[in-house]
């Protein structure tokens, strides 16, 4: 089983924003999902310990709950979706 790594949200420089947001996973498109569970539609996260910057696309739209979900679960729940665009490296 691999290891949970950290990813590092980053605006379009490559620069880390402020306050730092970190989010983790076991891979970049985990770390990915949560960030656009926020409402984040550009989405850059910088692999901790590394110079790469996974570059993805998100969205969050608003979908049925599934047949078998709780009674707390409400009908309608919000559910993110993310497409990779790419990885860049920091200099």
């Amino acid at each position: 089983m691999s290891e949970k790594k950290n990813f590092v949200l980053v605006d379009k420089k490559g620069n880390d924003l402020e306050p730092i947001q970190l989010f983790s996973g076991r891979q970049p498109r985990q770390a990915a999902l949560k960030v656009a569970n926020r409402g984040v539609k550009d989405i850059r996260l910088r692999e901790r310990g590394t110079n790469k910057i996974h570059v993805f696309t998100g969205s969050k739209k608003t979908v049925d709950a599934p047949k078998n979900r709780p009674d707390w679960l409400p009908a309608k729940i919000s559910k993110p979706f993310v497409k990779k665009v790419g990885i860049e490296r920091k200099e």
